[in-house]
This record gives C-alpha cells, sequence and structure tokens, in this order.
C-alpha cells in the first residue's frame, strides 16, 4: 500500500469513528462540554496556528503599556497568503499557566490585539482570532489601566474592520473577555467548546446563592455550540474527535484550516464596504432572532439593561 492510499484509509477510518460516536456526542451534557474547554491539556491558540501556518511571526506588546503574554498576536502565511492571527493563551502546563495568567488578558492584551487588527486592515491582511479565556482579568490593575473601555473599544473597532475577520471558540468563551476579541463577519465554535457571559460556577454563586449548582447552572445556560447554533448566534460547529479535540489535536486543526481557506476565498473578494455592512446586520440580527424565539426573555432583559443605563 502506498502513502497516499494508507493516509485515505486512515482518513476514512477516522471518519467512520466519528459517525459511529456521533449519537454519544451529541447527548453530551452541557457540564461534560464545560470540562472539556476546561481540559489541562486541550489543543490552545498556540497550537493551532502553528498547525495552520505554513510560517508565523509573533509580534508583542501594545505601544502603550506592556505586553500581555495572555494574548498571541502575530502574522502567518497560508498557501502564500498573509493572515494576522490573535488568539487567548493560557498555557500548556502550571508554570505557562501562571506565567499567561490562565488566559486572562488585561488591558494591554486587548490593546496588543487591537493593534495587530488595525495593522490587517493597513496591509489589507484577513483577520483570524482563537478564543480561550474564562473572561478578561478582573483585578485591580486592569480596572485601573481601563479594562473596560479596552474591551469596549476593541467591539467597536472589530466591528468596523475593512478586512475579513474569523472567530473561532476554541474552549472557554468567556464574557467580554471573548468578546473582545469575537466580533467577526463569521464565528464558529468546537464541538465541546462553551460561550457564556459568566462561568457557570459564577451563575451559581449570584444568581442560585449556591456555588455547588454549577452543574445545572451550565444546563440552564444554554452555552453549548448546539445551544448556540440554534440561537443561530454561531455560524457553524467544528468537529471535534469523539474524545474531545485533545485526544486528536491534528483533526480539529485540518477541520479550522479548511473551514478559513473557503470563508477567505470568499470574504476576500468582496469590497470593504460589503463586508462592514454584512458584518453589522448579523450582529443586529442576533437580538432580532433572540426576540423572535422568546419574546418574553428579550423584553426583560431590555428592560434590565434600560433601568441599568438610568
Amino acid at each position: 500500500m502506498n502513502k497516499e492510499s494508507a493516509k485515505l484509509y486512515s482518513t476514512v477510518d477516522a471518519m467512520e469513528e466519528i459517525a459511529s460516536t456521533k449519537e454519544a456526542s451529541e447527548g453530551r451534557s452541557s457540564w461534560e462540554c464545560v470540562l472539556l474547554s476546561r481540559q489541562q491539556n486541550r489543543p490552545s491558540a498556540s497550537y493551532y496556528i502553528h498547525q495552520i501556518c505554513d510560517e508565523f511571526m509573533e509580534l508583542h506588546g501594545d505601544r502603550y503599556y506592556g505586553d500581555d503574554k495572555a494574548m498571541i498576536t502575530g502574522i502567518g502565511t497560508m498557501g502564500g497568503r498573509a493572515v494576522t492571527f490573535i488568539g487567548n493563551r493560557k498555557g500548556a502546563n502550571m508554570k505557562e499557566n501562571i506565567s499567561c495568567n490562565y488566559g486572562m488578558s488585561n488591558p494591554e492584551g486587548y490593546r496588543k490585539a487591537l493593534r495587530a487588527a488595525k495593522q490587517a486592515e493597513k496591509f489589507n491582511r484577513p483577520v483570524i482570532c482563537f478564543i480561550d479565556t474564562p473572561g478578561a482579568y478582573p483585578g485591580l490593575g486592569a480596572e485601573q489601566r481601563g479594562i473596560g473601555e479596552a474591551i469596549a473599544r476593541n467591539l467597536k473597532e472589530f466591528a468596523t474592520l475593512r478586512v475579513p475577520v474569523l472567530s473561532f471558540i476554541i474552549g472557554e468563551g468567556g464574557s467580554g473577555g471573548a468578546l473582545g476579541i469575537g466580533i467577526g463577519d463569521k464565528l464558529y465554535m468546537l464541538e465541546n467548546a462553551v460561550y457564556s457571559v459568566i462561568t457557570p460556577e459564577g451563575f451559581a454563586s449570584i444568581l442560585l446563592r449556591d456555588p455547588s449548582q454549577a452543574q445545572s447552572a451550565a444546563e440552564a445556560m444554554k452555552m453549548t455550540s448546539r445551544d448556540l447554533k440554534e440561537f443561530q448566534i454561531i455560524h457553524d460547529i467544528i468537529p471535534e474527535a469523539p474524545g474531545g479535540a485533545h485526544t486528536d489535536p491534528a483533526f480539529t486543526a485540518n477541520a479550522i484550516k479548511e473551514t478559513i481557506e473557503r470563508d477567505l476565498d470568499n470574504l476576500c473578494t468582496k469590497t470593504p464596504e460589503n463586508l462592514v455592512r454584512y458584518r453589522l446586520r448579523k450582529i443586529r440580527n442576533i437580538d432580532v432572532q433572540l426576540h423572535s424565539d422568546n419574546p418574553e426573555t428579550s423584553t426583560k432583559l431590555l428592560e434590565v439593561f434600560t433601568r441599568c443605563r438610568l
């Protein structure tokens, strides 16, 4: 058997295995997805970037305060196409986790991401974002240096970038920390990733007054890729190996790469004006969809936000 045939057979075997376990995967609970998204050996943004790119050069610093290790930015090439990559970085072990602040960025991390995005816009490079964070860092120093302003500015600027922007939630997509690099033309989630306004533990502590109810909170929050695909908040789900992305990282990396290449071939042909118009319409349609699916919930949320503003 030659190499090409062996590669074909191995691919078919992998697809058959995934098909045979699809039902079990779809039946996975929200809490199980939360645990899988937090796996210590789950592939990180750095892994996917280096697997996808032919070459990659990391960029450092925000030109204001410092270099946040919890955010990785740089320029890579894919089949001769230059692409800017931005991603949350947690670390692969305890030492790296501490160094990267467990993926929780400070304001300088979001300003570094914005610097990379604006540079990409200047040189007409598409932007790819990998999201994997429990949230932005809530410390005193972060507040003093303007973490809220940094995230809000990113929301505004990413919404109107004049180049294609693709975002992938590869693990935890937590709160404003995820939104800070999560605005784009298309938003994807890995099969076992989660996306929510707060962690299940935080939800249980604040609303249920019982931290031990985190599992029940995860089910109620509708934070899995299946839930968010149903709500039409994300475009599609990227498949993982049956046991999770950490059991076969190359399979998921290849699926992400194929998605990027397919979307960029399409989006790079559109004018900047059309890109921005489509992106803004997509963002506005999220509330329209949620309101049409559950108008009572949407109205209550609007009332709460109105009271907060007053």
